[in-house]
This record gives C-alpha cells, sequence and structure tokens, in this order.
C-alpha cells in the first residue's frame, strides 16, 4: 500500500463525490457537520478491522524514504467536534505537508474505550493519496467511552509496535504515533477486550508503560489534549502530566480545534527533520 501523492484536485473531485462543500482557495471542507454526519459508518468497517492484521509501509520508486505516520482520534463522545474539524481540514494538513516532505504515509485509527465500546481500535492501512480521505470517512464514531477517566489510547502504540511492518525501520528510521484525545493516559489495556478486538494470545492486561518499552524503539510518540473539551478543558494540567510522565514533557502539548491542524503539520516535519527527510529546493536535507 502507499502509492501515489496527495493533490488539491483530488481531494476536491472527492469531497464534490461526497456532496461536501470545499473552499479550494482556503483548501478546507466548509460546511458544518456532526461527527455522524462526516463519519458514516454505523459499524466497524471491513477496511478498519485490526484483528489479526498487519497493516504495512513499504518502500518503493516512488517513494524510496517512507516516514510512516499514526494518526490516532479518539472517537468517544466528548471529541466529535475535534475529529470532524480534522477530517474537513485534511487537506491542509496534507497540502502543506506535501510542500516539504514527499515520501509520508499515514495510517488513520479509531480509538475508544476497550473497557466500554463495541469497536474500540480501528485501523486502516498506511496511503500517501486520496485514500487517506477515503479510510478517514470509513471511521466509525462510536461515541462512547465510559466513567473511567481515560481512554484506551495506548492501543495505538500497541497496534504500532504488533501490527505493523516499516521498511523505515529496516533502514534504522523510526515512525511516528500521535495520538488525539481529551483525558488521561490509560494506565493499561485489558487483556479480554484487546484479545477480541486484535486476535492478540494475551495472558495478562498490559501495562502502560511496559508498552511504552516495547514500542518507542520503533516509534516516536506525542500526544495532544484537546482543551476545547469540557474534559479536556478541566484536564489541561492533569492530562498533560499523565501522559508527560510516560513519554516525557516534549511529547505532549494542549491544543485547541482552532491550532490543531497546524500542531499536527508542526509534529510531523519537525519529525521529518529529525530523520532526515526534510525536501527543500528539490533536494533532501541531510545532515
Amino acid at each position: 500500500m502507499g502509492g501515489g501523492s496527495w493533490t488539491t484536485s483530488s481531494y476536491c473531485s472527492y469531497a464534490a463525490s461526497t456532496g461536501r462543500t470545499f473552499d479550494v482557495k482556503r483548501g478546507i471542507v466548509t460546511d458544518d457537520y456532526s461527527a455522524q454526519e462526516m463519519f458514516r459508518s454505523r459499524s466497524l468497517d471491513p477496511a478498519l478491522n485490526p484483528k489479526n492484521v498487519i497493516r504495512e509501509c513499504c518502500d518503493s520508486e516512488e517513494h524510496p524514504n517512507t516516514i510512516p505516520i499514526i494518526l490516532a482520534l479518539d472517537v468517544t463522545g466528548s471529541m466529535g467536534d475535534t475529529s470532524v474539524d480534522i477530517a474537513k481540514k485534511l487537506n491542509k494538513i496534507m497540502t502543506e505537508l506535501y510542500k516539504d516532505v514527499k515520501d509520508i504515509e499515514f495510517l488513520i485509527m479509531g480509538i475508544g474505550d476497550l473497557a466500554y465500546d463495541n469497536y474500540p481500535i480501528q485501523a486502516s492501512q498506511f496511503e500517501s493519496d486520496i485514500r487517506i480521505a477515503e479510510q478517514l470517512d470509513k471511521i466509525y464514531f462510536e461515541a462512547g467511552g465510559g466513567g473511567n477517566e481515560y481512554e484506551s489510547y495506548t492501543s495505538a502504540w500497541l497496534f504500532g509496535a504488533r501490527h505493523t511492518k516499516l521498511d523505515s525501520w529496516k533502514r534504522g528510521k523510526k515512525g511516528l504515533i500521535i495520538t488525539i484525545g481529551d483525558e488521561k493516559i490509560n494506565p493499561y489495556l485489558p487483556m479480554s477486550p484487546l484479545k477480541k478486538a486484535t486476535g492478540e494470545a494475551l495472558q495478562t492486561d498490559i501495562d502502560t508503560k511496559d508498552l511504552y518499552d516495547e514500542v518507542k524503539d520503533k516509534y516516536d510518540l506525542y500526544h495532544l489534549n484537546v482543551t476545547s473539551t469540557s474534559t479536556g478543558r478541566r484536564g489541561k494540567y492533569e492530562n498533560v502530566k499523565s501522559f508527560a510522565e510516560v513519554i516525557g514533557d516534549q511529547n505532549v502539548s494542549n491544543v485547541t480545534t482552532e491550532n490543531i491542524t497546524d500542531k499536527i503539520i508542526n509534529i510531523v516535519k519537525d519529525f521529518a527533520v529529525k530523520t532526515n527527510n526534510i525536501i527543500t529546493e528539490g533536494k533532501a536535507i541531510s545532515w
């Protein structure tokens, strides 16, 4: 997977095919949508089923230095407006990135709560063209969650660690996982629902700090706490602190719906610089 490149013209055509109004000058979808209107699946789409799958991010002649990015959205009830805003501005994100970074491939995830939700983990293929938008639209916005003060954010770490194959890793380059939500980091992933969702042969719950030790050599990790929700606003200090204690202060930020897309762009570009994959004047920068 992962062939092709993102273009605004292809997204413009795609937006028209879905009946959405696209502002070419601003590069974004302009209509107002609820999460249920933007994300039209009413159950887990087979293309996003995480059970017993491996998602591959492969180098090719077209993309010889792939940069794997997992973007994991909290799709519980409080996060509707933020997820819609990211979807509406997806073209802006991709267009800005492609100005400087040519070999990025995105895997989109929907993250819920393993303890409460029917479909707490959804995971697309790695893609680099309009298929990113097509798969984002297939996300089932379950709007669930529970009363445990966290969602299953680190299931994105587990999926990245155990269910992805990266050619970049063979070249000694890590991928990047960005989780987006409005609650504290989950202290563990519960065994039974995780086995059901992923097909993992588990004997016990998975402790978050143990999982961090497993994933950190394969992926850099970043978390964005969304303060535009009441939950994220109330927890703007405690939520960030809980993630910082595991992944470090420099890898956690508070964001709003107004600046989240710019933050995603900057994180990916900074990561591309770190991994020597920035393009300038048609040539790759190398240090």
